[in-house]
């Protein structure tokens, strides 16, 4: 990370400085509008008017069991730091993001004065632009991820990305974090597109992406939707069941329970994305395009791809150029 950037975020704050000087307790004024509630108030932590804002995690004191009303993120940029998500501990290591929806429950054990992380604190209509940019594939591995951040599900409030060698990310949570730092000029657009291209850097990486272990039903999704993402041209339910050793009839209900789909409706429609972009970026004829994403029957490539589109591939093809 740029030297400027790291010494601003490791600056000792008024917050931390109180406590080092023998402050026992999280000041709640600072975070919580009802005294008797343990949920973290936007209000409190997000400037008005802003969708998105960022602190510097507080050091040296223990954040007791709490939830938010928005999405958190927190990106660790050196050291580390100890989570306890829903009763599951995460240490997150530099480089690493934690992202939170508003159901989970969070405990922070205390870091030291090197154990820089960045907290993000995002509305949740802030991620419009994000995930319209991600959506556009019809990706079944897409809408996955963008429900674990959205939607309330006891077995998967978090997602836990292990990003310390993935250049790119690094560098767009640098900017992002400089944008918001130094509040540049047309910020709100640049921070969404921004964030939208974390997310693509995310999916071009989602073998780094960890949900929740105590949940199988969501672990071996991530790993089907993951499998069909690359080996769509091949992909069989009944050989991703004997990897993983599991029955094709309890993939089939964990499947269907978990995205809505069936494995072969998923398949389907990876495939159809890939012949479109396809057909959209190589002269590749239509036959060998059938053949490049599984299918040796034309003719049935045709009607399924008429039925999706309401068009052939040769018109889809000409109507794209």
């Amino acid at each position: 990370m740029n030297e400027l950037l790291l010494t601003k975020l490791s600056e000792i704050t008024d917050e931390e400085r109180e406590i080092l000087n023998g402050k026992k307790v999280v000041n709640r004024s600072l975070y919580y509008s009802d005294s008797k509630k343990d949920e973290i108030d936007s209000s409190r932590v997000l400037k008005n008017g802003r969708l998105i804002d960022i602190r510097p995690h507080t050091r040296f004191i223990h954040f007791p069991r709490h939830t938010h009303n928005y999405v958190e993120f927190v990106y660790m940029v050196s050291g580390k730091t100890t989570h306890i998500i829903d009763g599951e501990e995460i240490t997150l290591n530099e480089g690493d993001l934690l992202f939170l929806n508003q159901h989970a429950v969070q405990e922070i054990m205390p870091a030291e004065k090197d154990d820089i992380a960045v907290n993000f604190m995002i509305l949740p209509q802030f991620f419009d632009e994000a995930f319209r940019m991600i959506s556009t594939g019809e990706n079944p591995l897409q809408d996955f991820i963008i429900s674990c951040l959205t939607s309330r599900n006891t077995d998967s409030n978090y997602l836990y990305f292990r990003a310390h060698d993935i250049i790119p990310v690094q560098n767009l949570l640098e900017n992002l974090i400089w944008n918001l730092l130094e509040d540049e000029p047309n910020r709100r657009s640049m921070n969404q597109i921004t964030m939208g291209l974390l997310f693509m850097s995310m999916i071009n990486h989602s073998d780094q992406i960890v949900i929740s272990d105590s949940s199988y039903d969501q672990s071996v999704t991530m790993e089907l939707l993951r499998y069909i993402d690359t080996m769509y041209r091949s992909a069989s339910l009944t050989e991703f069941a004997f990897q993983h050793h599991a029955d094709v009839y309890t993939l089939s209900r964990i499947i269907k329970k978990q995205t809505g789909s069936t494995f072969s409706k998923l398949l389907e429609t990876r495939r159809l994305e890939q012949a479109c972009f396809l057909l959209k970026n190589t002269s590749l004829t239509i036959e060998d395009i059938a053949e490049n994403i599984g299918y040796v029957n034309l003719s049935f490539f045709y009607r399924l791809f008429r039925r999706t589109y309401g068009s052939t591939p040769r018109e889809y093809r000409k109507n794209e150029q």
